[in-house]
């Protein structure tokens, strides 16, 4: 598909204002970029998180598409249920069914019905919005919260009281359910955050988006300062924005040499880090590098095995 401009982002609104994010909510942003890319012709389900509080309290709700509220571990199952019910009654099959969840009901307690619902062709949108920890429940530790991370459940207190060991990585998960189309966002790039969710919906069967959403409340962070936190995760690298078609990796949006930063910059933005002593924030500059390096052979390689094909 063709490349999406900033003047290319649709003017219509749907998620109104009024909501109950937080102020600097990265997941607000998340949800209005994905409306814009998606249309009218959705339906939502969202399990236990925080935008299940987002949109008020019944009977206020401040989007214009129809939203079903489900438990915690039930996305990828309702997402199912939900399609099969448009399929049932022969409705408009270009609705787009989405499964809008936190990095907690996606990763950690939805994981085994999203692999379900995934590994059942369900033709489905499955989202995971990454805050980096169970923020609506009171900032617990999740596995795809980061190494070093200050959270409640891993409290600062003697040295080496952190969050240890990697985030789990969603993409290379839901790569190896052998599905269709992955991708990864971020809401400081709404432009190829509506494109690659517009990217998605050309096709069929199980797809999945990771957006990345910072949270101020959980990261101690300035909340007029999340699109900026945003921006350094992509120069800093620690989250790369790349997609997966059909088992081929492709890194479409990299840094600038000159504009590339130190994880550092990135890391000291936020409360949640400020601990870390320096052999530790340098470990965590190293598994980066190793992580993107890693990321660039995929991509070299599934493009070579493809043009073999070809």
């Amino acid at each position: 598909m063709e490349a999406i401009s900033m003047a290319d982002i649709p003017e219509e609104e749907l998620m109104n204002s009024g909501h109950n994010a937080c102020p600097g909510c990265g997941a607000a942003h998340a949800m209005r970029y994905m409306l814009k890319a998606l249309g009218k012709k959705t339906t939502i389900n969202i399990p236990a998180c925080c935008w299940a509080v987002i949109p008020g309290v019944y009977p206020s709700r401040n989007l214009e598409t129809p939203l079903l509220y489900t438990a915690f571990e039930t996305t990828g199952a309702s997402s199912s249920g939900i399609r099969a019910a448009l399929d049932a009654k022969d409705i408009d099959e270009d609705i787009n069914v989405v499964g809008f969840a936190g990095d907690g009901g996606t990763a950690d307690i939805g994981i085994q019905a999203l692999s379900g619902a995934v590994e059942r062709g369900t033709d489905t949108i499955q989202v995971m919005y990454d805050n980096e920890a169970y923020m609506n429940t009171g900032i617990q530790r999740s596995g795809v919260t980061p190494e070093g991370a200050w959270t409640t459940t891993t409290p600062v207190g003697s040295e080496g009281d952190w969050k240890k060991g990697p985030k789990k990585d969603m993409m290379d998960i839901m790569e190896s359910h052998d599905i269709p189309y992955a991708a990864t966002v971020n809401i400081a790039y709404p432009d190829s955050f509506i494109e690659k969710f517009k990217k998605a919906m050309e096709f069929d069967g199980p797809r999945f988006i990771h957006i990345y959403a910072p949270c101020p409340t959980g990261w101690r962070s300035k909340p007029d300062e999340t699109v900026k936190i945003a921006e350094l995760a992509f120069k800093s690298k620690v989250f790369p924005l790349y997609e997966i078609e059909n088992g081929v990796y492709n890194v479409y949006k990299e840094p600038k040499e000159e504009n590339v930063v130190p994880v550092k910059e990135y890391l000291m933005k936020q409360g949640r880090f400020r601990h870390l002593p320096k052999e530790v924030v340098e470990k965590i500059q190293e598994d980066v590098d190793r992580y993107w390096e890693r990321l660039k052979k995929k991509e070299k390689f599934t493009k070579e095995e493809l043009y073999e094909e070809e």
